[in-house]
């Protein structure tokens, strides 16, 4: 088993993802640099937070032309499990791997917080260590979360079971009270099709280890380690 993590120039949250895949969960992991065709054999690519060139223009418009965006289609198109945080989220989405569009925020500010979300489905590969509607706290970074997508997107999402996190109250309340950017619905986190891919604008990198607050984070990478172990089956 390896996992893979993307730099792209302006990357800033890719040493924290690799602390976390190598220190936390104890797994094999290698930086790829944005220009390489190739994923060696890995079997987790993660695009990391942070920015990438091109970013003035729109989240993820130009590092979605970067070479190993070929190779990580292809790869997800295998059936390899392709992880997007916070700018990865955007870069998926401008690269047509998850549909919609990441916006600015609903009042154009920058926000730096933590925020609570609840998990709305666990089967996948993912998200198999959290409880359905388990109430999770992240932190979020961001000026450009505002997820949005067609009606007839986000009933795909609903009907599909694709939406994975909702922002929400301390005690599981979704409502735009509680939506730090505005997103349809609420939404933090969503699942391609295949359910192999996964956006998501918090980050969960950020809150692994009980050293900096928390460990709410940490189930989203040794999720993924247990079911390409073989050691947890989908719900």
């Amino acid at each position: 088993m390896k996992f893979g993590v993307v730099i792209f120039p302006g990357s800033n949250c890719d040493h924290d993802t690799y602390h976390v895949v190598s220190k936390v969960i104890g797994q094999p992991v290698q930086f790829i640099w944005h220009r390489s065709t190739s994923l060696d054999d890995c079997d987790v690519v993660i695009l990391p937070g942070g920015f990438s060139y091109g970013d003035y223009l729109r989240c993820g418009a130009i590092a979605r032309f970067s070479p190993v965006m070929q190779a990580i289609k292809e790869f997800a198109a295998r059936g390899g499990f392709v992880l997007g945080i916070c700018n990865g989220f955007q870069i998926l989405c401008e690269s047509g791997l998850l549909p919609g569009v990441l916006l600015r925020n609903k009042d154009l500010r920058f926000i730096c917080d933590f925020v609570s979300l609840r998990v709305e489905d666990n089967s996948s590969a993912f998200v198999g260590q959290y409880n359905k509607h388990q109430i999770i706290q992240l932190p979020i970074a961001h000026a450009e979360g505002n997820y949005f997508c067609t009606n007839d997107e986000l009933t795909e999402l609903e009907r599909e079971n694709r939406i994975v996190f909702r922002y929400c109250s301390e005690e599981g309340l979704v409502s735009s009270q509680f939506n730090p950017n505005g997103s349809i619905s609420s939404i933090a986190g969503i699942l391609n099709k295949e359910k192999n891919v996964l956006g998501i604008m918090p980050h969960p990198e950020r809150i692994s280890e009980d050293l900096l607050g928390g460990t709410d984070g940490r189930k989203l990478f040794s999720s993924l380690s247990l079911h390409i172990a073989g050691l947890e089956k989908l719900r």
